[in-house]
């Protein structure tokens, strides 16, 4: 067995494509060599800006042989009542390329039949590794590719070099006009020299190590930490905690040096996040706190290439950073000169969407639903404030400093209304209406900030849906993703017991002068089947599927009485006793949905010709009474246990009664205890949309 080390030598990788790119090289070549039936010890990717590299460890010497059998025509076809070949038999043979005498006999479900078994001899590895290596190549996916002197092949950058070496053996590849060899390069500067290899994977790592780049990712990213702790307790601080600037510097270094430097002192009376995003987007520096947690006007740096004086670099960093705080300084200067509600009127100046009208026309209508939303939420001593919080929130679009840095609106906008003196709750409103940013993120402080944020993503979801805008697979270029998840979360965070339909309708409302493209019943359908998808992907991550499609059938309107529904389902499908009660309750269901207006009839007691739909009534009427308090109290664990405890007169029930039966007005009666049933759970969760194995179908009513 000998060890496959295979190397893709390119110009910088862009620091996002190179993990996803990575995962994908592992997960292909062990695909590709079982595939090819080549067995195979560990698979391991490792990778750098400017490599991407793939080992297969123990690759058997050949592949396996693959025995593989063809079925022909039925045995009582193939051959006539003399015994000899039909046409059947002989185009089999000849499709198979083997004489009738060598046609088998095997038997199948079906009967006995002809069949031809043919064994393909394994090849040498050698000669199989180059094709796969080749796919490999061409196979990796990239945002975005580039072409290099050669329009039929793509890569995220140029391709330099490769290495293909199978036991110490070159493997013949090639990409374009680069062809594989046995020489890999370090680090750009430092070591640019070929460096042979043998084709062990330690001896790889090693050696690129001793040329200045650690190729190993994990090994990379401890450096990266390593060297920014250091620096940082050179400076006097603390790092300031930043995992995903790691690990995109991870990949935009081969060799990592921490290089610690300041700024001016003055440049803290900037917000914090403005020195930080000046900082962490745009210089890709490190941010570093005293023991307080406050942030000093000190940072690290991380090199790709250690430096014999690193004063000289401190001061290039150094250099760069005081021209971009400067700018930043002047932005905020400027800003102050004009106040936030000097600054709405510039909001009609700007548009928002060609048939949606101003970012001044949004605002407003964001007002206005903030208020509807206010309302409904029996706050109405928001409803002010609200509105007040909607007409300034978009009003930092028209600062310098956002139109610099577009990532701190709302974060602006809060701090320029706190140095005007407004009072607390609106400018947290102001800065806190764009949270949270993703699925994870921080959430409003206060009710106001999380009202006007929810009816600004309802504005946008609602709107863009209205002239036509959908969100399609990957594409999704107004958000409205993000949107729909940023509404679920607050009023979920809040728990907002708030009407999903009557706040589109609301929001249908305030967009009342728009140009939408499709009738409002239409656009408010769809933007309810948006949000129950997003419902959906959310709490699926945390539940199984059946269970939250089970809640979301029985309504969602109220998302967090849903979430209500759905833990207590999960919760009650821990009872043993659980795919023998969803069964009995899936049954109740399918007869109410099969007979359909024949429900509605009311139960007279007088009907009932059984003793087991007698004793079927009888709790029914106690677990009614016990269930209307726990309903209204939202105790739906109450109500599944007590509606549980139905299970054994339900099944008598079953086993004793025809629910179909002839004479009409028993028929009805029954269907309607089948309904009142039924009425117990099924605002809860619609049982038939639960995975549970039905018995098999018998004589009995309940299968009527």
């Amino acid at each position: 067995m000998a060890d496959l080390l295979f190397e893709i030598g390119a110009e910088e990788i862009p620091a996002g494509f190179a993990p996803a790119a990575l995962q994908q090289l592992a997960q292909d070549l062990s695909k590709a060599l079982d595939d090819t039936r080549l067995g195979h010890g560990e698979v391991r990717a490792v990778g750098t800006p400017r490599r991407l590299a793939v080992w297969a460890r123990d690759v058997e010497p050949r592949q396996g042989d693959a025995i593989s059998q063809a079925l022909g025509p039925p045995v009582a076809q193939a051959f006539d009542a003399a015994g000899a070949p039909t046409p059947a038999a002989s185009g089999f043979a000849r499709s198979q390329g083997v004489e009738v005498e060598a046609l088998e006999r095997v038997q199948t479900p079906k009967g006995p039949r002809l069949a031809v078994t043919k064994v393909e001899k394994g090849r040498k590895a050698e000669q199989v590794m180059p094709a796969i290596l080749e796919r490999l190549v061409a196979g990796l996916r990239f945002k975005k590719a580039m072409r290099s002197r050669h329009e039929e092949v793509t890569f995220a950058r140029p391709v330099r070099w490769l290495v293909a070496l199978l036991g110490g053996r070159l493997v013949p590849v090639r990409h374009g006009d680069v062809k594989s060899g046995r020489t890999t390069f370090g680090h750009r500067f430092l070591a640019p020299r070929a460096i042979p290899l043998s084709g062990k994977p330690e001896e790889y790592l090693e050696r690129l190590r001793k040329a200045y780049v650690v190729v190993d990712p994990d090994e990379r990213r401890a450096a990266v930490e390593k060297e920014l702790s250091r620096a940082a307790r050179k400076a006097g601080g603390s790092l300031r905690p930043d995992q995903p600037l790691v690990e995109q510097v991870t990949w935009l270094v081969e060799h990592p040096t921490g290089i610690a430097g300041t700024f001016e002192k003055s440049n803290l009376e900037l917000p914090a996040e403005v020195v930080i995003s000046e900082m962490r987007n745009h210089q890709r520096y490190f941010a570093v706190n005293d023991a307080r947690g406050r942030l000093q006007n000190r940072f690290v740096a991380v090199s790709g290439t250690p430096v014999r004086d690193p004063s000289v670099a401190r001061h290039g960093y150094e250099r760069v950073l005081r021209a971009r705080l400067a700018d930043a300084r002047f932005f905020f200067e400027e800003d102050r000169k004009r106040k936030l509600v000097d600054r709405i009127e510039d909001l009609g100046r700007r548009t928002y969407q060609a048939r949606l009208g101003s970012e001044l026309d949004r605002v407003h209508r964001i007002g206005a639903v903030a208020c509807d939303l206010a309302r409904a939420l029996g706050r109405d001593d928001l409803v002010s404030d609200a509105l007040e919080a909607a007409r300034l929130c978009k009003t930092d679009l028209t600062t310098g400093m956002v139109g610099e840095f577009p990532e701190l609106q709302g974060t602006m906008g809060g701090h320029y209304a706190r140095l005007e003196g407004m009072r607390p709750a609106i400018a947290d409103a102001i800065e806190d209406h764009y949270k949270p940013l993703g699925a994870s993120e921080e959430m409003p402080r206060g009710d106001l900030g999380a009202l006007v944020g929810v009816a600004d993503r309802l504005h946008q979801l609602v709107g863009i849906v209205g002239v036509g805008e959908k969100a399609t697979g990957a594409a999704d270029p107004y958000g409205l993703r993000r949107a729909a998840i940023g509404i679920l979360r607050i009023v979920q965070a809040r728990r907002w017991h708030l009407s999903l339909a009557a706040a589109v309708e609301a929001t249908l409302d305030a967009l009342a002068g728009a140009r939408l493209s499709a009738d409002r019943a239409v656009v408010a359908s769809q933007v309810r089947d948006f949000l129950r998808g997003r419902l959906r992907a959310l709490w699926s991550d945390e539940f199984p599927g059946d269970l939250v499609d089970a809640v979301l059938a029985a309504g969602f309107d109220d998302a967090v009485d849903a979430r209500q529904r759905l833990e207590a389902l999960s919760s009650i499908k821990a009872r043993p006793d659980f795919v023998p009660l969803a069964v009995a309750f899936k049954r109740v269901a399918n007869i109410r949905e099969k007979a359909g207006e024949g429900t509605g009839v009311a139960v007279d007691p007088a009907l009932l010709r059984d003793g087991a739909e007698t004793a079927l009534l009888d709790d029914l009427v106690r677990v009614e009474a016990e269930v209307a308090e726990m309903r209204r109290a939202r105790d739906y664990g109450a109500v599944l246990r007590a509606v549980a405890s139905l299970k054994p007169v339900v099944d008598r029930f079953f086993d004793q009664v025809l629910v179909m039966a002839d004479d009409p007005a028993v028929r009805a009666n029954r269907l309607g205890l089948m309904k009142r049933v039924s009425d117990l759970f099924g605002d809860v969760a619609d049982f038939r949309k639960i995975q549970a194995e039905l018995p098999p179908a018998g004589s009995v009513g309940g299968s009527a």
